[in-house]
């Protein structure tokens, strides 16, 4: 039962980050992360 479930959300997840709108909001996230994990590693 819980294997369905989390099936179930990984298919959610998945539907959600092919929509173009969310493919943006994910690469500017992303990179986000990585300017912060540069600054913090430089330091």
């Amino acid at each position: 039962m819980r294997t369905a479930a989390y099936i179930g959300i990984a298919k959610k997840l998945y539907d959600e980050a092919r929509k173009p709108e969310n493919q943006r909001r994910i690469k500017s996230a992303v990179t986000t992360v990585r300017e912060r994990r540069a600054r913090r590693n430089a330091a």
